[in-house]
């Protein structure tokens, strides 16, 4: 269960990153891209899966 806490955290983070970047407008071609809406949401949400997988890997088995 632990790996796969930990996947789901990381596949969250990589979204969450994505989003950042769209928001930042580094990555184009997207409604999201140069909004500040996912500038602020994209960190906070690849912050999310950060703790996820740091909460999943310190989880005792």
């Amino acid at each position: 269960m632990r790996i796969a806490i930990a996947i789901v955290g990381v596949i969250v983070a990589l979204f969450g990153l994505l989003f950042a970047l769209q928001g930042f407008g580094l990555v184009g071609g997207s409604p999201m891209s140069n909004t500040t809406t996912w500038s602020i949401l994209g960190p906070l949400i690849a912050l999310v899966g950060v703790a996820l997988v740091i909460g999943a890997l310190r989880r005792k088995p």
